[in-house]
């Protein structure tokens, strides 16, 4: 197999054949080859694992196992140590054989102790009768069909939302999606209520219990999980989703509102607040959510048999306003619907913390039903969060960089540019004569001009370093400009556009599945929509995706 380096007309410049079949492939001392049963088995059997399909996010998107979480190839080193924290943690990467040999080695030479490699890749796992499923954050997903089927949420169709409101009556249609996805587009007269700000904040933004409240999000997933945290946080309005959500009002004919800058969020009200902790309380009470101090949170990070991430749930921008050192941000919402952005290891301990519990407690009832071990720490945790036990000891090398004018003295004899930025980016500008290229596909790069070398730029320094260390270790000498229109002027570069190049067959660090249908494509809407609806029968029974859904989760 053959992949190519294309410049911005489209010309294949430069080929990278992948090692042939036969060559043998170097793996550290002591990673072995798993085969599916025995991976099957692992994740069944209670321990700690990470399951990492190192795939670009285009393959991974048009099939993957369940519960194999993305760590892109061209940004693992970068992504590892907040992903899977534990440095003996049990590792099974999937990726091409190539790609999992380097993979290894790396992971390796920062400290991870327990790698294994699928062997055969997402092959061997489908030729085992295993199924593989498209989209990104396919658990979150399926955890909320299944949980529209357990606690049969309410919905209501866009036609007859859309007959109410004509109608005028007391109604409050509440979007559970981000701050930043509200703005792009959302049912008209929504509000913005993400996440667990919805139970948060409910009392300040539905203050009639007579009110009929709608949750909508862009699909299924939000709208069903934020209008069953209503229900069951007590809520004593009619709650019920829309079906849909802004497809389903699409596909029904009606507009949306686009482009509409939210202004600041106010503070919740103190009568607001104090109704939010009563009902949170209860939550925790009849879900059995576990609550602890600081002294509990640093004897669980100081546990060396176990991982414990540690998540501030408030809105990024309360998280931006001032938090703990070593407490990264993650909206409650965010969690429930794409844990795997953020937690990679199966097993491992979840404490989420906030100012008063609310936020915090509304999201772990829904983590522990996804199958995770989750705990509140009510109030915010003060100075730096105590480090996690057995972290990983080494950070990513880095390789040279070069000022502006060493860069264009090095093109200038004849080195080859490289983009390293998403494929997405190369379109919309780079600097002229500069090739894409993407760190999963490079292969062995035979064809480079040893004596001339390599310069990589990308505004992104991380994909930038990894593949221009990749290259050094092929014995290609290979260094980076540090991106951006001013360090590619002044090394004497013109900044080009490209708007069909790479050419769509060739960029697999982009998800073509269903890509279009928040852009006017009904069609694709429609399909997706239907594709989420199957998803308790591709998954089979929720046990099977680790699901404990109920007050008696676990």
């Amino acid at each position: 197999m053959t992949v190519s380096v294309f410049d911005r007309k489209g010309t294949a410049l430069t080929a990278f054949p992948h090692a042939p079949a036969e060559t043998p492939i170097e793996t550290p001392a002591g990673t072995t080859g798993i085969d599916p049963r025995t991976l099957l088995h692992w994740l069944e059997d209670g321990g700690e694992i990470a399951f990492l399909d190192l795939r670009e996010e285009g393959p991974f998107g048009e099939g993957h196992p369940l519960l194999a979480v993305n760590i892109p190839f061209s940004r693992l080193e970068f992504e590892i140590a907040a992903l899977v924290p534990r440095a003996d943690t049990r590792i099974v990467l999937l990726a091409e054989e190539l790609v999992a040999a380097r993979a290894a080695r790396r992971l390796s030479a920062l400290g991870y102790t327990g790698v294994h490699v699928l062997s055969g890749g997402v092959e061997a796992w489908s030729a085992a009768g295993l199924p593989l499923f498209p989209s990104v954050n396919v658990p979150g997903k399926a955890f909320a069909e299944c949980v529209e089927h357990a606690y049969h949420t309410p919905d209501i169709e866009a036609t007859e939302l859309d007959r109410l409101v004509r109608a005028g009556a007391d109604l409050v249609i509440l979007d559970s999606r981000t701050a930043e996805e509200f703005e792009r587009f959302h049912v008209p007269g929504a509000v913005s209520a993400p996440g667990a700000e919805i139970v948060h904040r409910f009392a300040d933004l539905v203050p009639s219990p007579e009110s009929l409240v709608v949750v909508s999000c862009a699909g299924r997933t939000r709208g069903i999980i934020g209008a069953q945290a209503l229900i069951n946080a007590g809520i004593p309005n009619r709650v019920v989703a829309l079906s849909g959500g802004t497809q389903g009002w699409r596909l029904a004919g009606f507009e949306l509102e686009r482009d509409t800058p939210l202004p600041p969020r106010p503070p919740v009200g103190p009568e607001a607040r104090e109704t939010a902790r009563r009902r949170a309380a209860d939550l925790a009470r009849r879900f059995a959510v576990p609550v602890i101090d600081r002294a509990a949170l640093e004897w669980l990070r100081a546990d060396p048999a176990r991982t414990t991430y540690l998540f501030d749930v408030r809105l990024p921008t309360e998280h931006a306003g001032g938090h703990a050192e070593g407490v990264p941000s993650a909206q409650g919402g965010q969690l429930v619907q794409a844990l795997d952005k953020w937690a990679a290891t199966r097993g491992a301990r979840i404490v989420l913390t906030d100012d008063d519990g609310v936020r915090a407690t509304v999201t772990a009832h829904w983590l522990r039903q996804l199958g995770w071990d989750a705990l509140v720490l009510p109030g915010l945790v003060s100075g730096t969060a105590p480090p996690p036990a057995h972290a990983v000891p080494v950070a990513p090398s880095w390789a040279k960089v070069l000022s502006a004018e060493e860069a264009g003295d090095r093109l200038r004899r004849g080195a080859v540019l490289l983009f390293s930025d998403s494929s997405g980016d190369y379109r919309r500008s780079h600097p002229a004569g500069a090739l894409w290229a993407n760190r999963s596909r490079l292969g062995p790069p035979e064809r480079f001009d040893r004596a001339a070398g390599v310069v990589v730029t990308g505004r992104d320094p991380a994909t930038a370093h990894l593949l221009a260390l990749d290259l050094e270790e092929a014995g290609i000498p290979a260094a980076v400009l540090p991106g951006g229109e001013a360090a590619w002027t002044a090394a004497g570069l013109t900044v080009v556009s490209s708007p069909v190049e790479p050419a769509d067959a060739d960029r697999i660090d982009h998800l073509f599945w269903l890509h279009d249908r928040h852009s006017g494509n009904l069609e694709a809407s429609r399909a997706y929509l239907d594709w989420e609806l199957s998803l308790p029968g591709a998954v089979g029974t929720p046990e099977a995706a680790g699901f404990r859904i109920g007050p008696a989760a676990r």
